[in-house]
């Protein structure tokens, strides 16, 4: 799909990504309100998010294109947005959902100080120019969840990917990726929203 298609749905990106209120609850069992032709091969979390069903998978390599910023991660919307206007205005092609990544923990970084990359990947390496850069996202282990509900909420399911790790004796190596596999544009409701979150793990010392 060519990203100049995509441009009207920006807003609605960022939108999603800030809203701060959005039921979260399914309205009758798990997964009951989610779009149906969203697939996963784990359940989706919801809200309260007691039951969160953790996995891990080896992640291949993925290119894609980026702008980083420094600042409060409730930003991020915006940063895509910026990200989707320079890779439309670049002629670039993105082949899959988008996904940001976050450097640093918020309880031990000062806002104005946490690292964040609003990212949408591409099949080959390609050029870019100005604030968009290209990178690849290398091959790692990862701990992985999918998380339902209005952004803002998924990092409640933080702690369930965490508890994976210490029972497998394993400890986060590298940021945390949250993909935005549902477009904004084609739910009712911020409840059916689903984000698959990577936590990149290795082997603790």
């Amino acid at each position: 799909m060519q990203l100049r298609r995509l441009s009207p749905l920006v807003p609605t990106f960022a939108l999603a990504l800030c809203a701060c209120h959005a039921s979260t609850e399914a309205s009758s069992g798990p997964g009951s309100n989610l779009p149906s032709t969203f697939v996963a091969d784990l359940p989706v979390a919801l809200a309260p998010f007691d039951d969160v069903k953790v996995d891990w998978k080896q992640r291949i390599d993925q290119p894609y294109v980026f702008i980083e910023e420094r600042g409060s991660y409730t930003g991020i919307g915006r940063v895509l947005e910026r990200v989707f206007a320079a890779a439309s205005e670049q002629g670039l092609t993105p082949n899959g959902a988008p996904f940001a990544l976050y450097y640093d923990d918020p309880g031990k970084v000062a806002p104005e100080r946490l690292r964040m990359r609003a990212c949408l990947p591409v099949g080959s390496p390609v050029t870019t120019r100005g604030d968009l850069q290209y990178g690849v996202l290398e091959s790692t282990t990862v701990a992985y969840a999918f998380v339902g509900g209005a952004y803002p909420e998924v990092p409640r399911a933080y702690p369930a990917l965490f508890k994976f790790l210490a029972r497998l004796d394993w400890v986060e190596n590298g940021p945390i990726r949250e993909i935005y596999l549902v477009n904004p544009a084609d739910v009712t409701d911020w409840s059916q929203l689903v984000t698959e979150v990577q936590v990149p793990a290795t082997q603790a010392r």
